[in-house]
């Protein structure tokens, strides 16, 4: 039986039953580098440092927020903590 077999398993595909384990930074080799889908800020230079490029800084638009009315949705000051579960007797 086997040797019916036998060809038609060189050309199976030989993948793990648990699937296959995701590529990251530590899976692949030393020049592997995935990266987190942001662009580089700067450059490489020869003598091992980077150089910042100010245009591809990002640039954050922040509104004056001096005289707003709205609260932060947490207070500052957390409140003392109140057991309210009773006892079993």
């Amino acid at each position: 039986m086997l040797e019916i077999i036998r060809p038609f398993l060189q050309f199976a595909r030989n993948a793990p039953r648990t699937g296959y384990k995701v590529l990251n930074s530590k899976r692949g080799n030393k020049n592997f580098y995935k990266g987190k889908r942001v662009p580089p800020v700067g450059r490489h230079t020869r003598k091992g440092g980077y150089q910042l490029i100010g245009w591809k800084l990002p640039e954050y638009v922040v509104p004056d927020l001096t005289n707003c009315e709205l609260k932060p949705f947490m207070s500052a000051v957390r409140p003392a903590r109140v057991e309210t579960a009773e006892k079993k007797e």
